[in-house]
């Protein structure tokens, strides 16, 4: 935990420095968390960590007050733009690309990063790896992309030159592949899976395709407009999560002992949260009436309880007992 302490405060000071053209040490100590040593000797020591792993520091004398400073062009490397700090998070943040490892999406990223590490002070990636002792990234429940990457690439070139699409698609309610046309608007990534958003002619509406279950898609001739005032978010902000449905207004509460976990998330932007007694927990939201939204009910077992709409409280009912096996 020492360590970690270390890392993070020189973290702190190599930010301070990068925003400013010269400080003393009382200043770089003023400006740490209230929880940070603020002992100029230990400060001194974390420069010199700094020194060692690449960080062009000097030091020069005003109104006489020693003031410490980076290497003018190391604050900001011409190159890229980027700050070190900024470059460093950057290199360390390659963990978050992950799920789509074998597209081309990834090689894209992976070589950028490669590049921006190679940006670093020879030594500074060890200042990376150090970081990792104390924040590091790990998933959830994922998809993988290695064998969509065709697919995945087709997809960003027909988005960019907005040309539509036929696509062979695996619905997941009938269990049949069919042809679609489509007309690609956005690649989103949501809870571990990735979906192509665009309009369907079939359906005569915007639709939200399952990447791995695209199993072929060919750029056509005919080009498209995206409609004035289409926006991503706007289409999928009623969803739970990904499904996509009628919008109702939900009531549920959560007892003492599901509160905590229920309260310090966010679930869904429209969410409201107020106390109860004895430590409960009321919360309110408007979503779409899904499948997807039973299922999350159910994740809190018999800490929560739906309130209303009593349709939905009748659904989860009648999963629970077909989960019991009790039909």
């Amino acid at each position: 935990m020492a360590r970690n302490a270390q890392v993070i405060r020189q973290w702190h000071l190599l930010r301070r420095l990068e925003g400013s053209t010269g400080l003393t040490l009382q200043e770089l100590a003023d400006g740490l968390p209230d929880d940070s040593p603020k002992h100029l000797r230990t400060l001194r020591r974390d420069l010199d960590a700094l020194e060692s792993v690449g960080v062009p520091l000097l030091t020069e004398r005003v109104n006489g007050q020693t003031r410490w400073k980076l290497l003018d062009g190391f604050r900001r490397l011409p190159a890229l733009g980027f700050a070190p700090s900024e470059l460093m998070a950057l290199v360390f943040s390659r963990d978050l690309l992950r799920p789509l490892q074998g597209t081309h999406i990834h090689a894209a990223l992976d070589s950028a990063l490669t590049k921006a590490s190679a940006a670093l002070p020879p030594a500074g990636l060890d200042f990376v790896r150090q970081m990792r002792e104390f924040l590091s990234v790990r998933f959830g429940p994922h998809k993988t992309y290695r064998a969509h990457r065709d697919v995945i690439d087709r997809a960003s070139r027909a988005i960019a030159d907005r040309r539509t699409v036929q696509i062979r698609y695996l619905s997941a309610s009938s269990g049949k592949t069919g042809r679609r046309e489509v007309d690609p608007y956005h690649l989103w990534y949501a809870a571990g899976g990735l979906y192509l958003i665009g309009h369907c002619h079939r359906r005569r509406d915007v639709r939200m395709f399952a990447v791995e279950r695209i199993r072929s898609l060919t750029i056509t001739d005919h080009a498209y407009q995206l409609p004035l005032g289409f926006e991503v978010e706007a289409y999928v902000q009623d969803a739970l999560v990904v499904m996509r449905g009628r919008q109702i207004a939900v009531e549920l509460v959560f007892d003492r002992p599901t509160a905590a976990w229920a309260r310090d998330r966010v679930w869904h932007p429209s969410q409201q949260i107020a106390p109860l007694r004895g430590g409960r927990l009321r919360m309110t939201l408007r979503v779409a009436d899904t499948r997807e939204l039973v299922g999350w009910i159910l994740s809190f077992g018999r800490g929560v309880r739906v309130v209303r709409p009593a349709e939905l409280r009748d659904r989860v009912r009648e999963e629970a007992r077909k989960i019991a096996g009790r039909e």
